[in-house]
């Protein structure tokens, strides 16, 4: 009976339960979890959205919203019940305004985040969010796990770049919250509670995005590093000649590099001979490649860079970036891998890299760490790779330890144990043991509040 009547609201070309077309959501990217459902519905519009819920709310059934499913926690794949309902978000991709002089656009939720970057490059603005999934990830699953990526250090989270949104709830009431104002103390501010929430409080389906000036041309630098903890000291020196003009600041560790040209076509690091660490330095502004040679011949004289190669053009700083942009694929052919979404405060990333070195050596000394991430501002992608031994439960039991050890130390430095990746599945169990109780208190809170039913995405995050 619900089936029919979902069918029926968002007609035949929003529903499928076609086992070949449903495969693709019913795991995620690294393919750890799987899931089961019995139909996948693709509303058209917010209306749309809202009798989906309202159905599925009367009947008592669960729904699992779902954008362009690029997740790393598996928040957006059903249980293996058979019986969640997938609400996916793809054809909800309209830009609906823009206005350059408000420097500000509004979209539908499930618009690429590509297209978005696009359709703000057209009217001479700028929108900074940039995530190695671009092309295929969604506006709307970005802001439900507030995605980071390269340019937080200087435009901040994927929730600093939201003015307002609109929101199904769960009974299918929508609220309508798509201002753009930069200023309004007039109550809740309603919005921050939909974003990084996963979709178990309400489902955005459209989103009031904030616009910058195009920075024009960037100038990009790649420069080698002996030590993970130089890359500090370095970001303070080219921080106080470059102020906000950076926009990224990505450390890598050579192995990273490594697995890019064994895996990815057409890879290849440019300079002649390796080194242990690099760091991928893009600035912006008039001015920008003057003031980045001289904090680079500032940072030469001491020591903390000992080379650095400045593309000539921006295809060669495209092919830089792509190195960059590749890795997390070059992982998954690699293998199974411990992943550690980790920020701790900038001024303690290099305690951070120093005592975990000493920590994996003791605890694993056969394992590769493969780091990379935006310590520019605080995340590091922090994994581990270990020898595939015989004895399933040993390896487990190994893993386990390391990732405790792991994130027993981001929590002493005062960080955190998901820097942009999410809770989903997956990290279910490290926020109740990370979080206190009065923060986990509530979160349930909320979620009974908003969600007393359990009817949007349960069984994530809390």
């Amino acid at each position: 009976m619900l089936i029919k009547q979902l069918q029926e609201i968002v007609g035949p070309k929003g529903w499928t339960t076609d086992e070949e077309a449903l495969e693709p959501h019913l795991t995620e990217w690294r393919k750890s979890v799987r899931g089961n459902t019995p139909i996948m519905i693709s509303p058209a519009s917010t209306e749309e959205v809202s009798q989906v819920v309202r159905a599925c709310a009367a009947a008592g059934v669960a729904i699992v919203p779902q954008g362009g499913n690029t997740g790393m926690c598996a928040g957006a794949i059903p249980d293996d019940s058979g019986e969640q309902v997938i609400l996916n978000l793809s054809r909800l991709n309209r830009i609906r305004k823009i206005d350059p002089l408000d420097f500000s656009m509004v979209v539908d939720a499930g618009c690429v985040l590509a297209k978005i970057q696009d359709a703000a490059k057209a009217v001479d603005r700028y929108f900074p969010l940039s995530l190695g999934a671009e092309g295929s990830c969604q506006i709307g699953g970005n802001l439900s796990t507030n995605a980071g990526g390269i340019n937080v250090i200087r435009y901040g989270t994927a929730r600093d770049l939201a003015l307002g949104l609109e929101v199904v709830l769960p009974d299918g009431t929508i609220w309508n919250g798509l201002k753009t104002l930069r200023k309004d103390t007039a109550g809740y501010d309603l919005k921050q509670l939909f974003i990084g929430s996963e979709g178990t409080l309400g489902i955005i389906t459209g989103a009031a995005l904030r616009l910058f000036p195009d920075p024009g041309e960037t100038t990009t630098a790649l420069l080698a590093v002996a030590r993970a903890g130089d890359a500090i000291p370095l970001l303070a020196e080219l921080r106080a000649s470059l102020a906000d003009r950076i926009e990224a600041f990505e450390l890598i560790g050579a192995i990273a590099f490594e697995l890019v040209e064994r895996h990815i076509p057409d890879s290849r690091t440019p300079f002649d001979e390796s080194y242990p660490w690099y760091v991928l330095v893009e600035a912006s502004g008039q001015g920008s490649p003057e003031l980045l040679e001289n904090g680079l011949a500032r940072c030469l004289e001491q020591d903390l860079v000992l080379d650095a190669i400045i593309p000539k053009s921006s295809a060669e700083a495209a092919k830089i970036w792509r190195l960059r942009h590749s890795i997390a694929e070059a992982e998954k052919h690699e293998g199974v891998g411990l992943k550690h979404d980790i920020s701790v405060p900038i001024g303690r990333m290099e305690e951070f890299l120093a005592r975990g070195e000493i920590l994996l050596s003791a605890a694993a000394p056969q394992a590769t760490l493969v780091a990379f991430g935006h310590v520019g501002d605080g995340n590091l992608h922090y994994n581990v790779h270990l020898p595939i031994e015989p004895g399933a439960d040993e390896r487990a039991a190994k893993a386990a330890q390391i990732s405790t050890l792991i994130y027993d130390l981001v929590a002493e430095l005062g960080g955190s144990f998901s820097a942009e990746h999410g809770v989903g599945v997956l990290k279910r169990e490290h926020l109740l043991h990370y979080k206190d109780d009065v923060e986990l208190d509530l979160m349930r809170t909320l979620k009974k509040a908003l969600d007393p039913a359990n009817i949007l995405n349960p069984g994530k995050v809390i």
